[in-house]
């Protein structure tokens, strides 16, 4: 079984994990800029963790066998504090970077005018650089969430085949698959779908632009959650073609819109900044 994560924060996860992923069948991730837990205070701290999405993480990932790509943008929650609303400026030279295969997170947490501002204002990124987008619906008020970033997609010049609706559930399905834009969706402990509810959306929905993702950050999450999801498919009567189509081809073909994906790992360095990942051995 082959599986690529379209979502996941591994700057926030441990060797450990990219171990255990490996393991359970993951080769391929995506990781999306997004908040870390405590606001940032600049735009060159933006700078740096950018930097390490496109350096230190593929570098770490490389080690245990996983192809490492990521997504960059200004995050919906940061969008609001105007200590932040510079690296907007930033972007375009990030959205250059081969390892670059999305504009995202972008999208709505509290729906406040500022995020309106910065999510029109990505989405026209996403159009003149020939990126897809990765938008996050946000945790509360879900469908009024979508059907305002569906306004703001219409308005802009990216088309909806080439963004991606992530953190959706049973309530917001239905519009986001109407809509003819990618359906994402976050498996996760406790809060947004588990794996049956996920399975059930299947069968109601069907496999076609379907990406299912652990998100794992920080919180309580899990990084083994696609595999989970194809055990449950496969527990539930779905073949592995199936299986392959939504954890593996989908992805594949939506990252795919960027030119840049790159499926094999790259080859293990030894070093990277002087880190071998060994805390002081050679």
């Amino acid at each position: 079984m082959r599986i690529f994560d379209p979502h996941i924060h591994m700057t926030s996860r441990t060797t450990d994990d990219y171990r255990a992923m490996y393991a359970a069948g993951v080769r391929a991730v995506v990781e999306p800029s997004f908040w870390l837990g405590q606001p940032r205070t600049s735009p060159e701290s933006f700078l740096d963790y950018f930097d390490a999405l496109l350096g230190f993480e593929p570098f770490r990932a490389a080690q245990y066998g996983i192809a490492h790509h990521c997504t960059i943008a200004l995050n919906p929650k940061e969008a609001n504090d105007p200590r932040c609303l510079p690296v907007l400026e930033e972007l375009p030279r990030y959205l250059l970077k081969d390892g670059v295969v999305a504009v995202g997170e972008i999208g709505y947490d509290s729906m406040t005018p500022a995020e309106d501002t910065a999510l029109a204002a990505q989405l026209e990124l996403a159009a003149e650089h020939g990126l897809p987008a990765l938008v996050h619906t946000p945790h509360r008020d879900k469908l009024a969430g979508l059907r305002r970033t569906l306004d703001v997609v219409a308005e802009s010049q990216l088309p909806a085949g080439r963004v991606l609706l992530d953190h959706l559930n049973e309530t917001t399905v239905k519009e986001a698959k109407d809509s003819g834009a990618w359906l994402g969706f976050s498996v996760y402990p406790d809060t947004k779908m588990d794996e049956h509810r996920m399975v059930a959306v299947l069968k109601e929905y069907g496999l076609d632009r379907v990406l299912v993702n652990s998100a794992a950050d920080w919180g309580n999450s899990d990084p083994l959650k696609t595999r989970q999801v194809a055990d449950a498919m496969l527990a539930a009567g779905f073949g592995e073609d199936d299986v392959d189509q939504v954890l593996w081809r989908n992805p594949v073909t939506f990252y795919g819109l960027s030119g840049r994906l790159v499926l094999e790992p790259a080859k293990p360095a030894a070093l990277h900044e002087g880190n071998s990942l060994l805390r002081g051995g050679e």
